[in-house]
């Protein structure tokens, strides 16, 4: 039997005491390790083509602007320790630059306040940032429909504590 057209799946997954009920994310959350990379993407991000070789693709584009790269970082927060969020950083000589942060992070820094997680954003240069994505480390990436410039975050899996 398919396991993936199998519906007790679905009805296991509306049981989780958790955020995140996406099964295929919740896989790729269970088999990622420290360090791993989860990247996820938002809507202008080009997912077919910057991806690491041992990556898995999950869109969940529903409709423009649903769902939002903040609301996938929250669900994530709740199932997977995070050591390091990178965002894709901006050349000031992109025609998309602005002088200050992208308001969409500081969505981010209040999502991560409220999570009581003390780590920082840290950006990476466009061109350095798909490097990263397209390393062997790179494990998943949740393709969303945000809308916001600049909404990309490359998070590297931390180490669970008890």
């Amino acid at each position: 039997m398919d396991r993936r057209s199998d519906p007790r799946l679905t009805e296991l997954a509306i049981m989780l005491k958790t955020e995140l009920l996406h099964p295929e994310i919740l896989r790729a959350c269970a088999r990622a390790g420290h360090h791993s990379k989860i990247l996820i993407a938002d809507g202008n991000y080009p997912a077919a083509s910057k991806i690491g070789p041992r990556a898995e693709l999950v869109s969940l584009q529903l409709t423009p602007g649903i769902p939002t790269v903040a609301q996938v970082l929250r669900a994530l927060l709740s199932v997977v320790p995070i050591d390091v969020f990178n965002t894709m950083g901006i050349d000031p000589s992109d025609e998309y630059a602005s002088k200050e942060d992208p308001p969409v992070w500081q969505e981010f820094r209040q999502i991560l306040r409220e999570a009581n997680c003390n780590r920082e954003l840290k950006p990476i240069q466009k061109w350095d940032f798909y490097s990263a994505v397209q390393s062997d480390d790179h494990v998943l990436t949740i393709q969303t429909a945000d809308q916001a410039l600049w909404a990309n975050l490359l998070l590297s899996v931390g180490v669970r504590q008890c």
